[in-house]
């Protein structure tokens, strides 16, 4: 039996990932100080999350 899923459920992380990256651009953009941390952090999710799903996929190829 499948799981069916709704758009809601396939793009909501996608959708937020994309919302906290725009938030880091105009952070980055606008000021400095705690701006310079937003940013950082809010830039730095996509490559982590790259590197979490490069690695999980790797681990499961390999069973």
């Amino acid at each position: 039996m499948r799981n069916h899923r709704n758009l809601r459920q396939i793009f909501a992380l996608p959708i937020l990932v994309g919302i906290l990256s725009t938030v880091g651009l105009v952070a980055a953009l606008v000021g400095d100080g705690w701006w310079d941390g937003l940013s950082w952090t809010s830039l730095s999710l996509p490559v982590l999350l790259y590197f979490f799903f490069t690695i999980r996929r790797q681990a499961t190829s390999r069973d």
